[in-house]
């Protein structure tokens, strides 16, 4: 499993390699204003974006620019764009707090999440290691979220340590998700943030009843921290539909969810679930799961297909007649 791992991750970073050498070459041809640009929006800029404007004439670039910033605009009645106000504002920080390495911090790794990321909800530092033999380390929350910075060479340059192929998608998933434009690009299909690694359990309950139990760990739900606490609502829809496709059951409740910041770690070892118990007559029948967190409207569905084996009723017709005896005479 851990070669499969590095083996894709090779392969993502060998295809991103060809694709950012493309995109260095035609960027050397751009004049001083648009390379300025270019390169501070790096994070930011989605591919349809970069396309175009690397296409782009010199006289044409100013307007997308423009265009570029306002399309982020979260506020566009006001004069300011906080969007821009922040990205840059942010660039600024990541520079002064990792001044350490060759590179300024706003191109380090630190630096680069904390850009797209934000400041994390909680930041655990151990400048001697975890263990006594261990290196440099950092570990960021973004809720239940962590994202591990180690400096292999004690000389203040952390790098992004993460637990193989799976982690480097989701930290860029989260990446583009949090810097989506207000309006989107010409041509640019629209995207809904997903909701990782929603499963169901499907067991008997007592008598002939059926139990359906969603599970989504705590890790893949994004959590807005409200003081000492984390917090957001889920919307949890189960539906079984019988062999004909008739809605035979159906159960939707929400689930207001609070977790205290001095429980981050514990709970993020867990998982959310939701339980629902239906009686249903013996068949076969296909329950569908969805899973909607009203923070980013981030949305889970998944299928299964069951069946419910209760007693069939008897047929009296084709039993022989009991007879009963006779009552005594008293």
């Amino acid at each position: 499993m851990a070669r499969a791992a590095k083996g894709l991750t090779l392969t993502v970073v060998v295809i991103a390699l060809l694709a950012s050498c493309a995109s260095s070459r035609a960027a050397k041809k751009l004049d001083p204003p648009s390379r300025e640009f270019y390169s501070k929006v790096r994070y930011i800029i989605t591919p349809a974006e970069r396309k175009a404007f690397l296409a782009l004439a010199e006289p044409a670039r100013p307007a997308f620019i423009e265009e570029f910033w306002k399309r982020r605009d979260p506020k566009p009645a006001t004069e300011e764009n906080e969007f821009k106000a922040e990205y840059f504002e942010r660039i600024e920080t990541a520079n002064r707090l990792f001044s350490g390495g060759a590179a300024p911090g706003w191109l380090q790794d630190r630096g680069r999440v904390w850009i797209t990321l934000g400041p994390p909800d909680y930041r655990e530092a151990y400048p001697r290691g975890i263990t006594f033999y261990g290196l440099p380390t950092e570990i960021w929350w973004y809720g239940f979220f962590s994202i591990t910075f180690v400096d292999e060479q004690w000389v203040e340059d952390y790098h992004l340590d993460p637990y193989g192929a799976d982690h480097i998608a989701m930290i860029n998933r989260a990446q583009q998700e949090w810097n989506e434009p207000r309006v989107r690009f010409s041509g640019e299909p629209p995207r809904t943030p997903s909701l990782p690694d929603l499963d169901v359990r499907i067991e008997k309950a007592e008598g002939e009843a059926m139990r359906f139990t969603a599970v989504l760990p705590y890790t893949s739900i994004w959590m807005k921290k409200q003081k000492e606490s984390f917090t957001t609502t889920l919307e949890v829809t189960m539906t079984a539909k019988d062999a004909g496709g008739a809605e035979a059951w159906t159960f939707s409740k929400t689930f207001p969810l609070e977790i205290p910041v001095t429980r981050l770690k514990e709970t993020a070892r867990t998982a959310f679930t939701a339980d629902a118990v239906a009686s249903l007559p013996r068949g076969t029948y296909t329950l569908t799961v969805t899973v909607i967190n009203t923070n980013d409207g981030a949305k889970a569905s998944l299928e299964r297909t069951f069946e419910v084996s209760g007693r069939p009723a008897p047929d009296l017709g084709d039993e022989p007649a009991i007879r009963r005896p006779a009552p005594r005479p008293t």
